[in-house]
């Protein structure tokens, strides 16, 4: 039940995923006046606004629970979500149609639809599978991944149908809805923090019996006794450790990239003679390649080092960014190695932390990678947009960039394994 409520979260939180937004971004340019570097800055901003604020969401989740927690992010989401299908109109009855205030009303819904959709929902949900699975935590988070790789892929298409159906207004306004109250009591019934509260223990595996823990047994025994054998790292502490920012840069260089790319990939198909339904489908391949690459990646990552999912995950990124540098005569390099990366991004992310700092603090540790994310995120389309505006082309951004996933590689192949660790994890660095 976990595994599938935590995989319902993230999906519930692609309306504030770039692959959710990017499609509205021409709808939003047509009704506000905006222009696309605007757009992609206030974009920007938000974005590492709500980047900034993800630490003390973090430390919200250890310290309130994964239900109060997750169901704020719905309700907060929702309410965005609805704010931005009237966002012209409510920029016109606050003062007329000035492009400054409604940069300003823009920035201000791209900080709550990335705050609440990117980054709580989604860490609340990734949390809960690190809190819940040990040894099957790969295996849950592969066959989560092909679920959410598929999802995120078919997106474009299906939010741009939508569209069409319901016009960009109602799209987000049934939207809203459907997070709001649907996925909301979702959270409600069926979010839980951890095994041990609920009598349980991590990977379904049935609960030790009384004697083996005292007199006084229960759930509170039970949890003393399972954590007493994990690292737990503090925030601090993880973040001392070069393990963390070679994950956590290795996620963030796929986050920025796919992002940049995602939010102008109908531009960036149209520069190279490609038409946008064409851009648009480019997905639903990329999503099959994904859902490839989780179910390996998850069947493998409970056996493997973390470094090889990471090694894996930059050499996907480099041959995706070359395929995007040149669309019209390598858009397979761009399926391919887009789908590589995005396909094993969910079990690396899911895998990495709770196996080298433990559960205890995982929270607050997940929420500085989810900054980290989230501002990436953020640089990726206004880094293309200026690349777009300076050079009238995005190719310099893109063979730039190659420079990210050319230094997660040596990270990768360079961190040693947190030192608190080494009696869990000795054989998987």
């Amino acid at each position: 039940m976990i595994a599938l409520v935590s995989t319902l979260g993230i999906l519930a939180s692609i309306p504030g995923q770039t692959m959710g937004v990017s499609v509205f971004t021409d709808p939003l340019l047509a009704a506000t006046g905006l222009s696309r570097l605007t757009v992609s800055n206030a974009y920007l901003t938000g974005t590492v606004l709500s980047g900034l604020s993800l630490p003390a969401a973090g430390a919200w989740l250890d310290r309130y629970g994964a239900r109060p927690t997750g169901f704020v992010a719905c309700l907060g989401l929702a309410v965005v979500l609805a704010a931005l299908s009237q966002i012209d109109r409510i920029g016109a009855a606050l003062g007329g149609r000035q492009p400054m205030l409604t940069a300003v009303l823009l920035t201000t819904g791209f900080f709550g639809l990335r705050f609440c959709g990117q980054g709580v929902l989604t860490m609340t949900s990734r949390t809960m599978v690190g809190r819940w699975f040990d040894a099957r935590r790969g295996m849950v988070a592969g066959l989560s991944g092909v679920i959410i790789g598929f999802a995120f892929g078919a997106t474009p298409t299906l939010f741009d149908a939508w569209i069409q159906r319901a016009t960009w207004r109602g799209a987000w306004l049934e939207m809203a809805v459907l997070v709001g109250v649907g996925m909301g009591l979702i959270v409600l019934l069926f979010f839980r923090d951890d095994p041990e509260r609920c009598g349980l223990r991590m990977d379904g595996a049935p609960p030790p019996p009384a004697s083996a823990l005292g007199e006084s047994g229960g759930s509170a025994a039970t949890a003393t006794a399972t954590r007493a054998y994990e690292p737990a790292f503090s925030r601090r502490e993880a973040l001392g450790t070069m393990a963390f920012w070679s994950v956590t840069l290795c996620l963030a260089a796929q986050a920025l990239m796919i992002t940049g790319i995602t939010f102008h990939i109908v531009d960036i198909a149209g520069s190279a003679g490609v038409d946008r339904s064409a851009a648009v489908h480019l997905f639903l391949p990329m999503a099959a390649v994904s859902v490839v690459a989780a179910v390996v990646g998850g069947t493998l990552g409970d056996r493997i080092p973390v470094r090889v999912l990471l090694v894996a995950m930059m050499l996907g990124l480099s041959l995706g960014i070359v395929g995007a540098a040149d669309l019209g005569h390598r858009r397979t390099l761009l399926i391919v190695g887009l789908g590589v990366s995005g396909g094993l991004f969910s079990p690396t992310s899911s895998i990495a932390y709770p196996r080298f700092f433990g559960r205890r603090h995982l929270g607050a540790i997940v929420g500085v990678e989810m900054m980290s994310l989230v501002i990436a995120s953020a640089i990726g389309p206004s880094l293309l947009a200026i690349s777009r505006a300076a050079y009238a082309s995005y190719r310099p951004a893109l063979y730039a960039s190659l420079a990210l996933p050319l230094l997660g590689i040596v990270l990768s192949l360079t961190f040693r394994v947190p030192r608190a660790n080494v009696g869990v994890d000795d054989q998987r660095p």
